[in-house]
């Protein structure tokens, strides 16, 4: 596991090491995500976050049908049912 030192800057920036960049696949002006978790701060690139939650969807939805649609469905049909 990499460590690396920092300091907060003005605004409270912080430089993110090439190396952590770099294996993460963090380009410049990609967003990420912040968590504060057990009094640490975690860091995920937005499209890794992205990426698990289509990932925990298609979990629950293994025919990748349209959630949308059904929705829509369950919807009218709860109309007719009134």
């Amino acid at each position: 596991m990499k460590t690396y030192r920092a300091k907060i800057g003005e605004g409270g920036r912080i430089v993110i090491p090439a190396f952590f960049r770099k294996e993460l696949q963090i380009e410049i002006g990609e967003e990420i995500v912040l968590k504060l978790q057990e009094g640490e701060i975690k860091m995920v690139p937005l499209k890794e976050s992205l990426l698990r939650a289509r990932n925990l969807v298609k979990k629950f939805n293994p025919t990748n049908e349209s959630l949308v649609q059904k929705l829509l469905d369950d919807r009218k049909e709860g109309l007719r049912g009134e």
